[in-house]
């Protein structure tokens, strides 16, 4: 009898040390008390200029970028899609700040992204459209955190060979980019190419 009272009063001091821990883990992790949640919202339209601001209005409540597609919608004609998502454990001050650049031309896509590069923005993602003004386009999604410092170089490949994309690849990664994105498009200038975007932190 006195070994039982003994283990009963051990499982309950033991409880009781283990209940402050538990309340400690739950008050830092909202989603595991209460159960994490995602808002969404979606953005279209066939202007990128629209979609900046769209997308800036909506980090300003909380959104951040999920996903992107340029194409023909049912109703909305050729248009850039974007998809915006709010965690809701998420802090509430890490508003970021977007840019969206679209060109016809892959040497002034590269000039603007290095621009914004140098400004801490990191690329997010890419697609292609037919814009109500520039015609078929590039569409690149930058992307900066609050108090960003770093700075970032960009390298973008673009050739309608194959093997020519990869022998710029293999130069580009011995220099130290890494690949993060790739659309095939039909630019002003070159037809119908590979277009390649690379990045490194810079040096």
């Amino acid at each position: 009898m006195e070994s039982q009272h003994k283990y009963k009063h051990c499982r309950r001091h033991t409880a009781w040390m283990i209940l402050p821990a538990l309340l400690a883990i739950l008050s830092f992790c909202p989603s595991l008390a209460q159960g994490q949640q995602f808002d969404y919202r979606v953005l279209a339209t066939n202007r990128t200029s629209t979609a900046e601001k769209e997308m800036n209005e909506a980090a300003d409540a909380g959104f951040v970028f999920a996903a992107a597609m340029g194409g023909e919608t049912g109703f909305g004609g050729n248009e850039v899609v974007v998809i915006m998502i709010k965690d809701s454990a998420a802090p509430a001050d890490q508003k970021r700040a977007y840019r969206l650049l679209a060109t016809s031309r892959t040497s002034t896509m590269q000039k603007e992204m290095q621009q914004l590069g140098d400004e801490g923005f990191d690329y997010m993602g890419q697609t292609a459209f037919s814009s109500a003004f520039g015609g078929k386009e590039v569409v690149v999604i930058m992307e900066r955190m609050p108090g960003a410092a770093k700075k970032i170089q960009y390298r973008l490949l673009a050739t309608s060979r194959t093997s020519t994309m990869q022998k710029e690849l293999r130069e580009a990664g011995d220099a130290g980019f890494r690949l993060v994105g790739m659309t095939v498009a039909k630019t002003a200038m070159g037809g119908s190419e590979l277009v390649s975007i690379m990045r490194r932190e810079a040096r």
